[in-house]
């Protein structure tokens, strides 16, 4: 039927598998509202599993945690086993880990406000440059003060005191106008009103918790509970790109690897190319440009090819084309794009048959074993193994409390950090500490400090070194350094 290499997801002409040594060359599964991406994403999901490769990926629409149970008994899936002629197929549920940014339906996502950094924050609050220029200068003086920055409280107690000293900081810092820290201080009152607060703190995210196999060395799949964090759209592309660049920075380099250590499903990637400075996008190309040499493969998925940068899009080496319209000039013009970027077919007119495609049928060409890509074909996807049907509250709760991960993020780490040190620090009239005076170091200093000393150190000794030393590389990564 198809090489047991290959991980099955169509059948056009004939069966079309994607090689696991090519899934780290990234992907794109795009297509318009209801023609069958979330089920794509699901199989693709499914096969990565299989083979033991770990899966993150974000629940937009809350209808994928039915993929820990087994499914196959919905009319539909019978119809298209039948249609495809599998005669091996087996329902199956695959091993999961719930989780969510709010802590309701699935473990606790965090992470530090420090480790998050100036940029992707100002970004996150859509700040002007002269607004992020008075972020940097916060981070800056947290630092030279000796305070760490943990939580959301951390942060807004450190704009406070900031402003309220902005004069005595004026010569050592520079000008830090009120108007800049007002901005800073709605932006973090509208973030905690959208649960930021449940995202900044400790326990913070151990990536390594993403990265394991599940029982019979099934890969895990994560699965982000993010229906409810799509009301905050930029905070769901802020998180998206810093997990990202973490795992950019955390693991090591692969080489050409036999199959990805992790693949990552970025949904509604459009948010991520919305509107976003030069800087971040030219960081966010590098990133999927070089991420796959530490053998992660990242597929986005999106309506619309146009959606991504050329730049990016040229990095996507598989892809499964669903539906799209054509109504307007726009949309014609996407047809076209779509068209375009698939190695030609022959026998095949691609930018009519982008508009014919049925529910669960696509154009799909993928990467050979020498990296080029195949002919494109038009295909029918194949079905999911796992329940299409969601897990009900009570299935869900079960799989979360029977987790290896249940209770270790769910109760909140509160330590002594900028909000407590400052209140003290209020309470005793204690005088400002003066400015450190610190050598600059360029880049490759901070890369050989940076591979001397693990990340997960610096984040338990939790010391002023290793906070500056985190925020530098993460800052030279974004063309410059944000102390």
């Amino acid at each position: 039927m198809t090489e047991s290499k290959t991980l099955l997801i169509a059948k056009g002409d004939d069966f079309i598998g994607l090689l696991p040594q090519m899934a780290n060359r990234h992907g794109l599964v795009a297509g318009a509202t209801g023609t069958g991406k979330t089920v794509t994403l699901r199989v693709l999901a499914e096969q990565f599993s299989a083979i033991g490769v770990p899966v993150f990926l974000a629940d937009v629409k809350g209808d994928l945690s039915g993929i820990a149970l087994p499914g196959g008994d919905h009319p539909k899936i019978r119809e298209r086993v039948a249609l495809l002629g599998l005669t091996d197929f087996v329902a199956q549920g695959f091993p999961t880990t719930f989780w969510d940014l709010y802590g309701e339906q699935g473990h606790p996502v965090r992470t530090t406000i420090s480790e998050m950094g100036p940029l992707l924050l100002a970004r996150l609050f859509e700040l002007n440059p002269t607004q992020e220029g008075v972020l940097n200068l916060i981070f800056k003086i947290a630092d030279d003060q000796g305070l760490l920055l943990l939580d959301l409280k951390d942060l807004q107690a450190m704009v406070r005191f900031v402003g309220d000293h902005a004069a005595d900081f004026r010569t050592s810092y520079g000008n830090i106008s009120a108007a800049s820290v007002g901005a800073i201080q709605r932006s973090l009152l509208s973030l905690e009103q959208q649960g930021g607060t449940n995202f900044f703190g400790e326990p913070a995210l151990d990536l390594d918790d993403l990265l394991q196999t599940g029982t019979g060395g099934l890969g895990m799949i994560n699965i982000l509970a993010a229906d409810r964090l799509m009301q905050s759209p930029r905070l769901y592309a802020t998180f998206l790109l810093w997990l990202l660049a973490e795992l950019f920075e955390q693991l090591p380099e692969a080489g050409d690897i036999e199959k990805p250590k992790l693949v990552f499903f970025f949904d509604e990637a459009h948010l991520l190319f919305d509107n976003p400075p030069k800087a971040l996008l030219n960081t966010i190309e590098q990133v999927v440009r070089l991420i796959r040499s530490k053998g992660v493969g990242v597929y986005f998925v999106t309506q619309n090819p146009l959606d991504l940068p050329e730049s990016v899009l040229g990095q996507l080496g598989n892809r499964v084309q669903h539906a799209l319209r054509a109504f307007t000039p726009r949309d014609q013009k996407a047809v076209r794009a779509a068209a375009e970027t698939f190695r030609s077919n022959p026998g095949l007119d691609v930018a009519q048959a982008i508009t014919e495609l049925g529910v669960g049928e696509a154009l799909v060409s993928v990467l050979d074993h020498k990296g080029i890509p195949t002919p494109v074909q038009r295909a029918l996807v194949c079905p999911p193994r796992s329940r299409l049907q969601p897990l009900c509250a009570a299935e869900r709760q079960s799989l979360r409390a029977a987790s290896l991960l249940a209770g270790h993020y769910e109760q909140q780490i509160d330590r002594e950090s900028a909000s407590e040190v400052l209140k003290a620090r209020a309470v005793s009239q204690q005088p400002l500490a003066p400015p450190r005076g610190r050598a600059r170091q360029d880049d490759n200093q901070v890369g050989a400090i940076f591979e001397a000393a693990a990340k997960s150190a610096a984040r338990s000794i939790g010391t002023q070194i290793g906070r500056q030393i985190m925020r530098g590389i993460f800052g030279s990564m974004f063309g410059g350094n944000r102390r």
